[in-house]
């Protein structure tokens, strides 16, 4: 018999025979097994000290079984003794074309079954150096954006009130706006790192001031941001006046359209980036129409001639060093992907943000 840890606050007992128990790596994740049922700890961890959730691995657990959550970790409640924690905000009430966004975290979540506990181009191990779990859904209101704004305020400021880093699932572009106002409330003004087709800083759209085309500009009339730390990349597409990014560069931002970034690598530009951001707080905020429709189509505002997910990747693990003190992953519409290859996208961008968080293990 064998007494084992499923996560900080639960023990449960597992019977395994001898035989299987030794053929397992000791170097890898063990699992041991009743039946059908695996559980996983890894033995460095075990005998450190410390105890993370850790993904199972479809070498035991088949992908398609069990409750989706996010990369199949644990779910609970709350942010209560967590590191990072994934959490989806399922709105589309913001958006100005198409609309699904609302169904993004529940996609994202489903493709994430395809996630493994490493990252096997950075070597990143940040199940062995963060406690993450699912910690589910904001509980939005569907008819009411500014009722959900509260909302979403109010559970971010609970999510910060532990010390827990958020990872999110949106839901359209408009959450970010309530999520730094829970940031800045915690960290002071943030600086901002914004992969996107679009600024997202129009003043009024159809009369209203909230919405996915406003978030960026109500957080620098509140002072959310502290713009000499903002950059915006990716940007294009058509726009209002022949200067459609006049009023962020008046500000202090420092807007890289996307033709800068064509037949390139983006790496040296992120060097730049870390210099500029130095180290203050800073939050990342990546649109998954950043990318050209072309890879992922899924989305409710696409724009032509944008980023490859290769460079997508570049961005995030640019991030490695900043002081991140959130992220999100935005408008994935699974509707209009069918493949579901935009919701993979998204996860795996998700997971490259997990692991460039501070005080992630590297091999």
């Amino acid at each position: 018999m064998f007494s084992i840890w499923r996560n900080l606050n639960a023990t449960r007992t597992f019977t395994c025979t001898a035989a299987d128990f030794f053929s397992l790596q000791p170097r890898h994740t063990l699992f041991l097994c009743s039946g059908r049922r695996v559980l996983s700890i890894n033995p460095n961890r075990d005998l450190s000290g410390k105890r993370y959730n850790v993904p199972p691995s479809a070498e035991f657990v088949a992908r398609v079984s069990g409750i989706p959550t996010m990369a199949k970790l644990p779910y609970q409640e709350t942010a209560d003794g967590l590191d990072a924690a994934f959490v989806g905000v399922p709105i589309d009430t913001g958006t100005s074309n198409r609309p699904g966004a609302r169904f993004g975290p529940r996609h994202i979540r489903m493709e994430s079954a395809l996630l493994r506990a490493y990252n096997s181009g950075t070597r990143a191990a940040p199940f062995e150096s963060l406690m993450v779990a699912d910690i589910g859904d904001v509980n939005v209101n569907v008819y009411d954006l500014k009722d959900t704004c509260k909302r979403i305020r109010e559970a971010y400021r609970k999510i910060l009130a532990t010390g827990c880093i958020p990872l999110t699932m949106g839901g359209d572009h408009t959450i970010a706006y309530p999520i730094l106002q829970a940031v800045a409330e915690k960290h002071g003004p943030v600086g901002l790192v914004h992969v996107d087709a679009h600024a997202d800083t129009s003043d009024v759209v159809l009369g209203e001031k909230i919405g996915h085309g406003t978030p960026f500009r109500r957080c620098v009339e509140e002072g959310l941001l502290d713009c000499r730390r903002v950059v915006q990349i990716g940007l294009r597409g058509s726009g209002y006046s022949p200067d459609s990014y006049e009023w962020r560069q008046a500000q202090g931002f420092r807007v890289v359209q996307a033709e800068e970034c064509w037949f390139k690598s983006l790496a040296p530009l992120m060097a730049e980036v870390r210099a500029q951001i130095g180290s203050g707080p800073v939050y990342l905020s990546f649109d998954i129409d950043a990318l050209d429709p072309g890879f992922a189509p899924g989305t409710g505002t696409p724009e032509i001639a944008g980023l490859t997910p290769i460079q997508g990747v570049e961005i995030i693990r640019g991030c490695r060093g900043l002081n991140l003190v959130g992220c999100d992953l935005v408008e994935v519409s699974p509707p209009y992907d069918t493949t579901g290859n935009t919701a993979l996208t998204g996860a795996n961008l998700l997971f490259e943000m997990l692991c460039v968080l501070p005080k992630i293990k590297y091999y």
